[in-house]
């Protein structure tokens, strides 16, 4: 019976004897190659781009034309003075450069606004980041707690085998009833069950780490063998401060109020005049023959403009005065979600702090259980070597030891899940892949 215990104790041994994909290179495979944070940082491009001084109309516009032209006119007349038939071609350019000089102060608020925008697309593919990196960590750990159950039930399957295979002797020996093994015989099919089951779930949630990675399906990868749960002591204030300033979805929600604010100014802009500057340079060179003339009349223009242009809208049907007032209450959505936001994110940190530390007193339970576990599956292995338990006690303090492992591994999963969880919200996961 000692070999019993002896296959409890291949707990510790590593699973997998090949190279295995940390979780920290799990999160630079899963920035690289994950589609929801390459669709993030693409947005957050694209609000980066959008925040140029040409966007925001501090540059001119410069316009290049060009024209080439046929013309043939047919004359039938009995006047003297005609030219008879006659045809034309002409080609010419022009360069138009338009230049806003001021309007309303609109281009420094566009400039404040799409800067802004570029702030919040970083912030919002900051949390998306920083989602993906929990999910990817949720579903790496959950691998690992997987393949650490279907070592278990490897084991106990092994145990009951060969309780089994023993009361098979002792029974045709006379020294057991042919219940003992018909129960031994069941306990060993229910393990075998349950083996099949754990062996479909750690396939279910490899593929669930492949997808999270943004890896083909196919790719064969390793993993730890098991969670570190060495815990930090918080201090709730600290992890408040923290969360009030680098909480991604509260500053998201900060910097769309800066947002509306600029959208507010403007509309205002639009009460003010604009006055832009214009100017242009042309070239033009014509030719024309005539049929009644050998002489063909050649002619080339050039002409240069420059001026200012000033505009001021007196009445547009109170469309300026809609806008404005929708942009004041744009204005006050926006504050009131940034107040609904900062209520939200405080007592999130309040329920992820708690269970936090729930998490950990569980851990040290499970702990201890599997210890009162372990040492009770000793003492029956022994009563049962000298006859003084029977096979179904036996059973029993496996069983008992199978989910105290079983519940240890679980709370070490929902540990690790709760410490990333809390990280996610005080702005501490990491968004790098280098």
């Amino acid at each position: 019976m000692k070999k019993i215990f002896l296959l409890f104790t291949l707990l510790s041994v590593p699973f997998f004897a090949q190279e295995k994909i940390t979780a920290e290179e799990a999160i630079k495979i899963g920035l690289k190659n994950n589609f929801d944070i390459q669709i993030a940082k693409n947005n957050q491009e694209i609000a980066e781009n959008n925040a140029g001084l040409g966007t925001s109309g501090f540059l001119p516009k410069l316009d290049a034309t060009g024209n080439y032209n046929l013309g043939s006119t047919k004359t039938e007349t009995n006047s003297p003075f005609s030219f008879g038939d006659t045809d034309t071609r002409s080609y010419g350019a022009k360069l138009s450069l338009n230049w806003t000089l001021f309007d309303g102060f609109r281009m420094f608020v566009n400039k404040s606004k799409y800067d802004d925008l570029a702030k919040l697309g970083e912030f919002q593919a900051r949390n998306t980041i920083e989602s993906s990196v929990v999910g990817i960590l949720r579903a790496y750990f959950n691998l690992v707690a997987q393949q650490k159950l279907l070592e278990i039930s490897k084991i106990s399957l092994e145990v009951s085998e060969l309780r089994y295979n023993k009361t098979k002797v002792r029974e045709e020996m006379g020294a057991v009833s042919t219940t003992d093994l018909l129960n031994a015989q069941v306990a060993y099919n229910s393990d075998k069950s349950n083996l099949i089951s754990q062996e479909l779930t750690v396939e279910i949630a490899r593929k669930d780490l492949l997808l999270a990675l943004g890896l083909e399906q196919s790719k064969q990868i390793k993993v730890d063998d098991d969670i570190n749960t060495t815990s930090t002591l918080y201090n709730y204030e600290d992890l408040k401060s923290r969360v009030f300033q680098q909480n991604s979805t509260l500053l998201s929600a900060q910097q769309s109020l800066l947002v509306s604010e600029a959208d507010q100014s403007l509309a205002t802009s639009n009460y003010y005049p604009v006055l832009s500057l214009n100017s242009g340079y042309g070239y033009t060179d014509s030719k024309t023959a005539r049929s009644n003339n050998p002489t063909d009349i050649n002619s080339k223009t050039t002409d240069a403009t420059i001026g200012l242009t000033l505009s001021f809208n007196l009445f547009n049907g109170l469309r300026d005065d809609i806008a404005r007032q929708n942009a004041i209450i744009g204005v006050k959505n926006s504050e009131f979600q940034l107040n609904k936001t900062q209520n939200q994110v405080e007592g999130l940190l309040n329920e992820k702090f708690l269970t936090y530390n729930k998490r950990i007193e569980k851990l040290k339970i499970e702990q201890e259980n599997i210890n009162a576990a372990k040492q009770n599956l000793e003492l029956q292995r022994d009563k049962l070597e000298t006859g003084t338990a029977n096979s179904l006690e036996f059973r029993d303090a496996q069983l008992n030891y199978v989910r105290a492992e079983n519940s240890l591994i679980n709370a070490k999963l929902q540990f690790k899940i709760a410490e990333y969880e809390l990280k996610q919200l005080t702005g501490d996961i990491p968004v790098s892949g280098k």
